[in-house]
């Protein structure tokens, strides 16, 4: 079972940091099935899962105009929700950051999570993204909810868990997250849905597929 894991584990990372090799490629390079299946399976419009792209590279694009390298904030967007995370020098800059988040277009709401300290090193953000990557991993294991549902950003030991769910959803999603070694805690930034509104949200791709 570890062995599997560590499989899972790795074949995550090794697909989550393709961004960062990636970085200077045009958009439609990276696009295509893989891109298509992620969004199919996700239950949110596929309108959202661009948008949320986009808002997330607007937001850290402001802010590393305004901060430069003083910051390191992480900007992930679910459903037009921005969870921000990472580290600012001052409480002041914290609270100018999540205004900046908050005046991109079509931002609905702002977590923020950023914390007052040093920025972290590489190694600290590389050992963030396997944690990230085996928690999903434990998801896919578990196979107690569509791991596709639940998005997972970790930081400094600190699971951020996203996503449109139910509320059964979320607390096997907590609990598998907290319960994965080199967690020290699990916010939750979800919007919750009830079980029938859950089943219409994943019955539509199957619909659409049977348009087409």
């Amino acid at each position: 079972m570890n062995n599997t894991l560590t499989r899972i584990a790795t074949a995550l990372l090794l697909v989550s940091t393709l961004p960062l090799i990636q970085a200077c490629v045009p958009l439609v390079a990276v696009t295509g099935i893989g891109a298509g299946a992620l969004i199919i399976s996700d239950r949110r419009s596929s309108g959202a899962y661009i948008e949320d792209e986009s808002i997330g590279w607007k937001v850290e694009e402001r802010i590393v105009q305004k901060f430069g390298s003083d910051t390191h904030v992480n900007a992930v967007s679910y459903n037009r929700s921005v969870l921000l995370s990472g580290e600012v020098p001052d409480a002041a800059t914290k609270a100018e950051i999540g205004r900046l988040a908050g005046e991109v277009v079509n931002v609905k709401s702002v977590v923020n999570e950023v914390v007052v300290g040093s920025p972290s090193s590489t190694k600290s953000r590389v050992s963030d993204t396997y944690l990230t990557s085996k928690i999903k991993a434990r998801f896919v294991e578990a196979n107690k909810f569509s791991a596709n549902h639940v998005r997972v950003h970790a930081s400094a030991g600190t699971a951020f868990l996203l996503g449109i769910v139910t509320r059964q959803e979320a607390d096997d999603a907590s609990q598998i997250a907290a319960t994965t070694s080199g967690v020290e805690k699990v916010v939750r930034v979800f919007e919750y849905i009830d079980d029938s509104q859950a089943k219409q949200l994943d019955a539509r791709p199957a619909e659409d597929t049977r348009k087409k």
